[in-house]
């Protein structure tokens, strides 16, 4: 990449306080290590033990890993950040409700690499106590968005539904409470850690329900094929100057995966640009788009390559 880009980086700030840019030639780039790397032990997540992510985490890394449960994502990025744990994982978007906003916000605030990639197929289960008939039931509760994913079959079933912090510490809630005629919306898995009974699975209103969650780790990998790799980068604000940052990528063939774009903290109505594409920075028709890309950004930063996960 050019010498005249800047690379994004969380400390210090170059432009202002809240910017969390600053300039580094194209040869402070990471030295990147082959592989996700194998023996994995401790993997932070947010939520409670049965969350979603917990599940994605088994189901990335394997059963042998110490999953590590996080009231915030905020804990999660501090934890790999610190060394407490090896990885995070975290959601970046769901097929049904979006982005996850607070991850890509994150990113900029940690030296952190992306280095895996895991999509999970989301299927809510109806959980209550043992013996419970879903016509005894009075109140469902769950995180706002998997009641928002069931919200045709709570009207039909005419249940009061009640808005807590996490699907998993919705059962966790539910048994500790011993109400009977009340539910929660969670996976299998946290009906399964809780030991609570599934009154019925699939309740969501829509099958198509899918969330991507990365992987975070404090050194980049050399990703295997198939590869995508996240950048984010800033644009001088005038015409055409997002049409010739994407016109790079066009130009190789390049996949783009998700574009996104997020307000600049500390510089209103300026913005960063989220791009995830298919290939590797160690693919040369991926680095020399970077480079291209290099000519038209004001700040530039690769988050990681990592191995795509295909469903």
């Amino acid at each position: 990449m050019s010498d005249r880009t800047q690379n994004l980086t969380p400390q210090p700030p170059l432009l202002n306080s809240n910017s969390g840019i600053q300039e580094r030639g194209s040869g402070d780039l990471p030295s990147p290590v082959l592989g996700e790397g194998t023996g994995v032990r401790s993997v932070a997540f947010q939520g409670e033990r049965g969350a979603y992510s917990e599940a994605a985490a088994f189901e990335h890394f394997g059963n042998a890993i110490e999953p590590i449960a996080c009231p915030t994502f905020d804990e999660v990025f501090e934890k790999v950040e610190s060394g407490a744990v090896e990885r995070g994982i975290v959601p970046v978007e769901n097929s049904l409700g979006g982005s996850i906003h607070r991850n890509y916000d994150l990113f900029m605030r940690h030296q952190l690499h992306l280095v895996g990639e895991k999509i999970n197929r989301v299927r809510h289960c109806l959980i209550g106590f043992p013996g419970t008939s879903i016509g005894d039931l009075t109140l469902i509760m769950s995180h706002p968005q998997a009641l928002a994913q069931c919200e045709h079959y709570i009207t039909r079933l005419g249940i009061q539904r009640e808005v807590v912090y996490d699907t998993a510490g919705a059962v966790k809630m539910l048994k500790e409470s011993g109400r009977r005629d009340h539910a929660a919306i969670a996976s299998r898995r946290a009906a399964e850690f809780y030991e609570m009974q599934i009154l019925e699975e699939g309740v969501e209103d829509d099958e198509a329900n899918y969330t991507r969650f990365v992987v975070l780790a404090r050194e980049p990998i050399v990703p295997e094929s198939p590869a995508k790799t996240s950048i984010v980068f800033t644009l001088k604000n005038q015409p055409g100057a997002l049409f010739k940052a994407l016109s790079v990528f066009a130009l190789r063939d390049l996949d783009l995966t998700k574009i996104e774009s997020r307000p600049l903290a500390g510089t209103p109505w300026d913005y960063l640009f989220y791009l995830d594409f298919v290939g590797s920075v160690a693919d040369e028709n991926a680095r020399r788009a970077l480079d291209h890309l290099s000519e038209y950004a004001t700040t530039l930063r690769v988050l990681g390559s990592y191995r795509r996960d295909i469903q």
